[in-house]
């Protein structure tokens, strides 16, 4: 037994041996406590490697941006971030029960600027298809343009996958299942994203997006990762058609369903 233990850490198939138990421990606790603690450290040090190897990247593209947006490269909006748990003495104020999500965190979302500032002569901005540039077009096209997001994930605000955050006014309009896509942090790619169809409506994406939220796991989160890198090299897009927006989409909703019960 001795001399076992001895050519376990000496020798090349010992050192194999337990090379692949730790592997097979890490990957066990990752699957395990994915959730609790794995998902955000994995956010940290994947996003933390990204900004350090494609910093050259990051440094020509807003260099670039610079000249062919003729300002500043990098567009940034406020997007709602997750939801705090509320703690018990906020709970019973309120007079809800314990574990009751609280506000959502506003945060500024970074990208880089793929349209101009381009007005009419009202000072209005131009229509999106005008002031989306053919430079615009080739970072949407390969999601270059999602690149500075990876500080957003680094910083905590978002996650390497997650609910794509929408916009803050949108808030009002969701009904309060909906707003449990907000107990998690918004991600750079989701569930929604990777399996959007051209048919997909308001609901259904609310429905993965939930879907997501009730079964966050390590393989899941690889799976739509490797989906969404295979689909951006095969620049088939992972983000579905643009959807009218969604308080508009709500408003009509409501009318449409006054109009039924009249």
């Amino acid at each position: 037994m001795e001399n076992f233990l001895q050519d376990l850490v000496t020798e090349w198939w010992g050192i194999l041996i337990i090379c692949l138990a730790c592997v097979l421990v890490w990957g066990l606790l990752s699957a395990l406590l994915y959730r609790q603690f794995f998902k955000r450290f994995y956010d940290v040090v994947l996003s933390g490697l990204a900004i350090v190897a494609l910093s050259p990247v990051l440094l020509i593209l807003t260099v670039f941006g610079a000249i062919k947006m003729k300002g500043n490269p990098f567009f940034t909006q406020a997007r709602p971030g997750k939801r705090k748990k509320l703690s018990k003495k906020q709970c019973e104020i309120k007079g809800a029960p314990y574990g009751t999500y609280g506000e959502e965190k506003i945060f500024k979302l970074i990208k880089f600027r793929t349209m101009t500032s381009e007005k009419d002569g009202n000072g209005n901005l131009l229509p999106d298809e005008k002031r989306l540039t053919k430079y615009g077009k080739i970072l949407r096209a390969t999601s270059l343009d999602e690149l500075p997001e990876l500080f957003n994930i680094f910083i905590g605000h978002m996650s390497i996958v997650g609910p794509r955050p929408l916009l803050v006014r949108y808030l009002p309009y969701y009904t309060a299942e909906e707003r449990n896509r907000h107990n998690v942090r918004p991600g750079l790619t989701g569930y929604a994203q990777s399996h959007g169809r051209n048919t997909v409506n308001w609901e259904e994406r609310f429905e993965m997006d939930l879907y997501y939220v009730d079964h966050i796991s390590l393989w899941l989160d690889l799976k739509i990762i490797f989906r969404t890198v295979k689909t951006v090299l095969s620049h088939s897009g992972i983000y579905m058609n643009d959807l009218e927006a969604l308080d508009k989409y709500r408003i009509n909703q409501s009318r449409g369903d006054q109009q039924k019960t009249e």
